[in-house]
């Protein structure tokens, strides 16, 4: 790759970070302008408010009424947990992990809770594990889409519907942006800022019938934190379900994801969304493929991410390069990109291989993909000289 000229063209927003994620185009402070701060989130206004996000929730993403939805504490890592201390133990348990999130759930399962029959399936950045082992008669837990690899199941086929375990499955950065086969899911989990830019610190839990069923009839075996705690007298906390959350949220924080999804409507809902997010991941796989130093880090087309697009650098310079110094290197494409005010926070997560990482959830718009593309191939044509300079 030669040394070539500064592109002319910027992308309009440069906000490509995995989380939190790029508001929705045309959003400003003035869209808090009805926040009930000040306010108690118990009173009617703001349980009003609450119940909003809910319904509209519902709504956009076609949860079946049957399926009990809640705002809960401590975003996704909140939700998460608060359904793997209150649901798992009566069954054995497949754990899931192909990337830095679906390893912690894994060492909570084995070192927190010390389930005595875990099985883990794993595999590498850039592959997803063989869902045809996983056993539906087991519970099951997993994320839907690895944000820090890039790497999604690829449907809900290999989930069976007359399964006897549960389904546990971490959506945060795929709600929104992929399909979701509710009735292969007992449990969906996500956080406001993913995929519709909302802020930070509020979790979304679903809980199928099923799981309502586990809940009311299995007692956890270890003290539960009052935050986690769903049932009372063998029986669901409903109210957690209908606006009465467990600890106090931000109104301003409300106020902005019912600005989300009201954006999300007026666009034309999921089938729109989708096809955003979709098109985003369409523009980066044109580029890729004549880029001639850059390609995906998973490793199948089917089990692309079209959210956390995670690219890995195949360039022969790069290769020659030892570990550190890939590093260095990849950093450095970033930066020079984040100087420049084209692109901000997009380096591969501290864990994952060395590369860059681009959200192309449906809050991004896809000319602004295509404008960062020339400047993907300025900043490593930058890199490239230099560590070709330092090497001679």
């Amino acid at each position: 790759m030669s040394i070539m000229s500064r592109p002319t063209v910027r992308p309009a927003s440069p906000n490509f970070s995995s989380g939190p994620c790029a508001k929705r185009p045309g959003w400003s402070v003035a869209a808090l302008s009805s926040a009930l701060v000040g306010r108690s989130h118990r009173a009617k206004p703001g349980k009003a408010r609450l119940q909003e996000v809910i319904d509209r929730t519902r709504a956009v993403l076609g949860v079946p009424a049957g399926w009990r939805i809640g705002i809960v504490p401590a975003s996704d890592t909140g939700a998460v947990e608060m359904a793997m201390w209150s649901l798992l133990g009566p069954r054995g348990v497949d754990m899931l992990a192909w990337e830095s999130f679906g390893e912690g759930w894994v060492t909570d399962v084995a070192k927190q809770l010390k389930l005595k029959d875990v099985r883990v399936l794993k595999a590498d950045y850039g592959k997803i594990p063989d869902l045809t082992q996983v056993d539906c008669d087991r519970d099951v837990v997993f994320t839907w889409n690895g944000t820090t690899s890039g790497v999604r199941v690829p449907n809900g086929d290999w989930i069976k519907a007359d399964r006897q375990g549960l389904t546990l499955c971490d959506a945060t950065s795929a709600v929104f942006a992929m399909e979701m086969p509710w009735d292969r899911l007992d449990v969906v989990t996500w956080s406001w800022q993913k995929v519709l830019g909302g802020e930070a610190a509020h979790g979304m839990l679903v809980l199928s019938p099923r799981a309502v069923a586990r809940l009311e009839s299995h007692v956890p075996a270890w003290p539960m934190p009052k935050i986690f705690r769903m049932t009372k007298g063998g029986k669901l906390i409903e109210g957690i379900f209908q606006a009465e959350t467990i600890n106090t949220p931000s109104m301003i924080a409300v106020e902005d994801q019912i600005d989300a999804l009201k954006w999300a409507e007026s666009i034309g809902g999921l089938p729109v969304l989708l096809a955003r997010s979709k098109a985003n991941l369409a523009a980066l796989e044109s580029w890729a493929s004549g880029s001639g130093w850059a390609a995906f880090l998973a490793e199948t087309p089917e089990t692309r991410s079209s959210t956390s697009i995670c690219l890995k650098i195949t360039a022969p310079w790069f290769a020659r390069l030892d570990g550190d110094a890939q590093a260095a290197a990849a950093k450095k494409i970033a930066s020079l990109l984040d100087k420049e005010g084209v692109a901000y926070d997009i380096g591969a997560y501290r864990d994952a291989p060395p590369g860059l990482r681009i959200w192309g959830g449906a809050t991004v718009d896809t000319a602004d993909i295509v404008a960062l593309c020339p400047w993907l191939d300025w900043a490593a044509a930058q890199v490239e000289a230099e560590a070709t300079a330092t090497k001679a």
